[in-house]
């Protein structure tokens, strides 16, 4: 199987000849730094060779119980925030039906998410949702008492309870947790869950390998045995021993940070895969969690075209040239769709009959890639033969050894996210949670003033 497939031609014509190469020994030191834990945040590695670490056994354990779950429910909610349920979902929404909700599907369970929002509506209905279904929770939190995912739980487990018996909802509630300490584990242990452990050395934004994303990628019955090869596959294509240039990895970090340096601070990923939506959100975690620290980091935006042609577009072509865009382009599609010809061509379109959707969609891409280069916007592309599980895995991989190389070049710890605390401060000041009460004083005094 080939690789996917890194261009950066269009990319490199705003730089100086030489911009990539000069990066050849700041990426070398950065991959070496990551290969022997002396960068930044290196307790937190543990996600670097996890993909050819994972034994067909332990495979099989997340199978055995995704089956339990598919086969004793309809619906199966996933509990969990940020990288927590993001690499799950990109996963899940990539290879499932566009319209699975209106599938009579027996075999595999509707996969829903909660505990990423405190939207009261959206909690209220889903739980209406639920009245009436045979459904089981998948609870995916280190801690156990991160609010959104600890309030969506507690709902959660007591309509599953109510509705299921405590004897059924003990076998389609299952813990992905600490091994040994925090909320989520003692309840776990309390009340006999299946439970899988989040390793230590992995923090949520680069998890979806662990059983973190891949539990909820098996219960939506997708094959994680594929997802994990192609994503030790990368692995192998991003060693530490790879020449530069043959690097994807290196070379998308390298081209990305020589970009930062002449002025482009703003990155947009482009799809024009609608299935892509949620790879969109998992990557804007990855890079602006990992890198916006210190005031420094490429801000990471996201687009799906040709939908946000007729809205950003407009924005991308011509606005502050402060932007560079990294395109996925999906090679062959799963299905194919013939555009039909029509007597009246009234739409003016008959000059498209007989050629397939994707065409059209294809030179959409490559006309929109051409203007905005000539609008001054540099442009990589990621090319991906096909969507599938393998391909995902390598997707994912990919931009988490880039993520990790860039975090280093930058000279920011890439495996923290202190920025994310100041709003829980706040937020538990405010709702006066005990052992606040110094901030709650303070900041209500601020807000009185």
């Amino acid at each position: 199987m080939k690789n996917i497939q890194l261009d950066i031609t269009k990319a490199t014509q705003f730089l100086q000849a030489d911009a990539i190469a000069a990066y050849e020994p700041k990426v070398k030191a950065a991959q070496e730094a990551l290969e022997n834990g002396t960068c930044p945040g290196n307790d937190f590695l543990g996600w670097l060779h996890l993909p050819s670490s994972i034994t067909p056994d332990f495979i099989g354990e997340l199978n055995a119980t995704a089956q339990v779950l598919r086969e004793n429910c309809e619906v199966v909610v996933v509990a969990g925030i940020g990288g927590s349920y993001l690499g799950a979902r990109t996963v899940i929404e990539a290879l499932s039906n566009s319209f699975q909700w209106l599938l009579n599907d027996k075999k595999n369970p509707v996969i829903l998410f909660a505990g990423n929002n405190i939207g009261e509506d959206y909690l209220a209905e889903m739980c209406a949702y639920l009245a009436d279904k045979k459904f089981g929770v998948i609870n995916i939190s280190k801690s156990g008492t991160t609010t959104e995912t600890a309030l969506a739980f507690r709902l959660l487990k007591k309509q599953c309870e109510d509705q299921r018996g405590k004897d059924m909802a003990r076998k389609v509630i299952v813990a992905v947790t600490d091994a040994q300490k925090g909320a989520a584990r003692t309840t776990a242990d309390k009340e006999g869950y299946k439970s899988f452990i989040i390793p230590d050395n992995v923090g949520g934004r680069f998890s979806v390998l662990t059983p973190v994303g891949l539990l909820p990628i098996a219960v939506a019955g997708f094959d994680i045995a594929q997802l994990v090869a192609g994503a030790a596959d990368m692995e192998k294509a991003t060693a530490v021993d790879v020449p530069f240039m043959e690097n994807p990895s290196a070379v998308y970090a390298a081209c990305r940070n020589a970009l930062y340096a002449e002025g482009k601070k703003i990155e947009i990923l482009v799809n024009y895969q609608p299935k892509l939506h949620y790879l969109n959100e998992w990557w804007k975690q990855l890079y602006g969690e990992s890198e916006g620290k210190d005031q420094k980091g490429i801000f990471p935006a996201a687009v799906d075209f040709t939908t946000d042609l007729h809205s950003m577009g407009q924005w991308i072509q011509d606005g502050e040239r402060t932007i560079f865009e990294t395109v996925i382009s999906i090679e062959q599609p799963n299905h194919k769709v013939l555009f039909p010809s029509d007597d009246e061509n009234l739409d003016g379109l008959n000059f498209l009959a007989g050629k397939r959707v994707d065409e059209v969609n294809k030179m959409a891409e490559l006309g929109t890639q051409l203007a905005h280069v000539d609008g001054g916007v540099p442009n990589m592309r990621l090319s991906v033969p096909v969507l599938n599980e393998y391909y995902l895995g390598q997707i994912i991989y990919f931009f988490e050894k880039a993520c990790s190389i860039s975090g280093n070049l930058l000279g920011v710890n890439t495996f923290n996210q202190p920025g994310v605390e100041a709003y829980k401060k706040n937020m538990f000041a405010l709702l006066n949670k005990p052992g606040y009460e110094k901030e709650s004083e303070a900041i209500r005094a601020r807000l009185n003033k």
